[in-house]
């Protein structure tokens, strides 16, 4: 580890030019240019408020503040974005860069990391204008704001060893990109993102205990709509499982690293 680390920071002038290269080509010749990182997820805040708020009439149990739901709407939103651009563009970081790995000598753990630096820009740029909008509006959490860097964190870190696996596996099984693909909307619709956990039949609510993103999820929601810490005993499971995810993803990656260029 100390020496895959060391070989990263030699190679740090790579990994922030690459950030840097791909935010400025992600919007070249786009008059909105960096916009659309907030127009995208926002055009479906508006539309899931309209339909679930308005339309479906959904209310949060105890809790009639007029921004309440548009709150707890993008608490979900915008933290599964990022759990989901990590997953999505590592699971194909490998293949998509099949031509840079077979030219040039790097540690190519720098892709993975590379990934991960964007989306963490993508979110920085658009939770620091809903942040904005929470203290402009009256609803910031106040100093519970700051219990979600330890529930990021280990959202990230469980994002990026379920990605590193996932780029790995993909690697000499392209069916796996395509299977998480569909899994990963399944698997948002099975997260209480858009409707509250309270409108859930018993039984269903049960079945939330094996989804780990649900407590992560869960956690900032309570944190930006209550102003309160999450229960953390209910974070210990999505904590070990970030770590057993990292490892797993280090180990595997670490093994297939020399065969992953010819299959490429």
């Amino acid at each position: 580890m100390p020496a895959l680390l060391a070989s990263v920071w030699r190679y740090r002038g790579f990994v922030l030019g690459s950030v840097r290269r791909e935010f400025q080509a992600k919007y070249r010749n786009s008059l909105l240019g960096a916009l659309w990182t907030v127009l995208n997820p926002l055009a479906m805040i508006i539309v899931y408020t309209v339909i679930f708020s308005q339309v479906m009439g959904s209310r949060l149990a105890g809790d009639g503040a007029p921004f309440a739901y548009s709150i707890y709407l993008c608490a979900g939103v915008l933290t599964w974005g990022l759990f989901a651009e990590i997953t999505s563009r590592s699971q194909s970081v490998f293949i998509e860069h099949a031509n840079l790995i077979k030219k040039l000598q790097f540690p190519r753990i720098c892709l993975p990391i590379i990934v991960v630096l964007n989306a963490l820009v993508n979110f920085g740029i658009i939770f620091g204008l809903f942040t904005a909008f929470l203290v402009l509006s009256g609803s910031f959490p106040g100093w519970a704001y700051l219990a979600l860097l330890p529930v990021l964190l280990m959202l990230v870190l469980f994002a990026i060893g379920l990605g590193m696996i996932l780029g790995v596996l993909n690697v000499f099984f392209r069916d796996v990109g395509q299977f998480f693909t569909i899994l990963l909307q399944f698997w948002f619709w099975f997260t209480p993102i858009v409707y509250p956990v309270a409108t859930l039949p018993a039984a269903v609510r049960d079945l939330l205990g094996w989804n780990p993103m649900a407590a992560v999820i869960g956690a900032c929601q309570t944190i930006l709509v209550h102003g309160q810490a999450p229960q953390w005993r209910s974070l210990l499971p999505i904590a070990v499982l970030a770590v057993l995810s990292c490892a797993l993803g280090l180990r595997l990656f670490r093994r297939r690293a020399g065969e992953m260029v010819d299959e490429l």
